[in-house]
């Protein structure tokens, strides 16, 4: 069987590599078997291959945060997945063409999802949905502003805001997007620049922006917040600018708005597997009536994976990068 390793930290094109490990072997009792069919790479995989995430694995060792599949064999004392279930994976030892574990690892999707947009499903969607309905109760009318509009989690975002009702203001860096994200759901797209709370109250006539997402950092989550209505709250989840977060204290001193940290691995592990298992039968059934798809640039076989992490760490792709285990 072929896995993906991570042999040690450093530029992932390097770095991680295909090998041959053993079978899984048969699932014992409460376990099942799943056969990978789609795994994305994404940036949280980048960051910690190279050393740049919360936590640093001891290598050598697999690796793949998210990977979507079919159960291909099932232990006894198993009663909620069966042979030929469509299932996404919640171990982060994805990047292989089987894994054996507890049936608690997966969650059951419906039989008409696409598993490779499922394969995108842990990660961005869930970022998303959970950034959406976790800090501030939003009704339909009322503003969303989030920088990185054109990323994985913005343009997820997008979509389950507009489905809802609830108007997003989307800052980007080149005015190429705001097309393209409009068509997509957007309300309001806008370049970045000094001007930027100007321009935006302009936009949306003055509106009281509840909430402020920020996936950058740097000086970009301060003109982002100095857009947000006061006693707002932003939520920053990355440092794309690569530098801490730098924000006027006036908005927290005058305007009292709050800022908070989201990891989604930490939100996780604070979830039972019943509050899991529905997050994700909500958010599957997006992916069927369609409400959430992401486009895929390019697929690689895990004989390729160099070649796949040197093409997922291209800027400006126009989609997501995936590898298929199996073919």
């Amino acid at each position: 069987m072929k896995s993906a390793e991570l042999t040690a930290i450093g530029p992932a094109e390097k770095v991680v590599r295909c090998i041959d490990v053993a079978d899984p072997g048969a699932p014992g009792e409460g376990e099942v078997v799943v056969d990978i069919i789609a795994c994305s790479i994404n940036p949280a995989d980048i960051l910690l291959i190279e050393g740049n995430y919360a936590t640093k694995p001891q290598t050598p060792c697999p690796h793949g945060i998210e990977g979507a599949g079919t159960v291909s064999a099932v232990g006894s004392g198993v009663t909620g997945l069966k042979v030929g279930d469509k299932v996404m994976s919640l171990a982060r030892t994805n990047w292989v063409q089987q894994i054996r574990d507890r049936a608690e690892t997966f969650i059951r999707l419906p039989a008409e999802v696409d598993l490779a947009q499922a394969a995108m499903l842990k990660v961005n969607v869930a970022t998303a949905h959970l950034m959406l309905t976790t800090y501030v109760p939003l009704a339909k009318g009322d503003w969303v502003i989030q920088d990185a509009a054109n990323s994985g989690v913005g343009v997820d975002l997008i979509r389950l805001a507009h489905a809802d009702g609830i108007r997003t203001v989307n800052i980007v860096r080149r005015a190429e997007l705001i097309e393209p994200l409009k068509k997509l759901g957007a309300d309001v797209v806008i370049v970045d620049g000094p001007d930027l709370a100007q321009r935006v109250a302009n936009e949306t006539g003055g509106a009281q922006i509840k909430l402020g997402i920020d996936a950058v950092g740097g000086s970009a989550i301060g003109r982002l917040t100095d857009c947000v209505g006061e006693s707002g709250t932003v939520v920053n989840y990355g440092l794309l600018s690569g530098e801490d977060c730098q924000i006027n204290a006036f908005n927290f001193v005058f305007r009292d708005i709050k800022l908070v940290g989201f990891w989604l691995a930490k939100i996780m592990r604070e979830l039972e597997f019943s509050e899991i298992q529905a997050m994700y039968e909500k958010l599957s059934a997006r992916l069927v009536d369609g409400t959430i798809h992401v486009d895929i640039e390019a697929s690689y076989p895990l004989e390729k994976v160099s070649d796949a992490m040197a093409h997922a760490k291209r800027e400006s792709r126009g989609g997501k990068v995936q590898l298929r285990p199996n073919g």
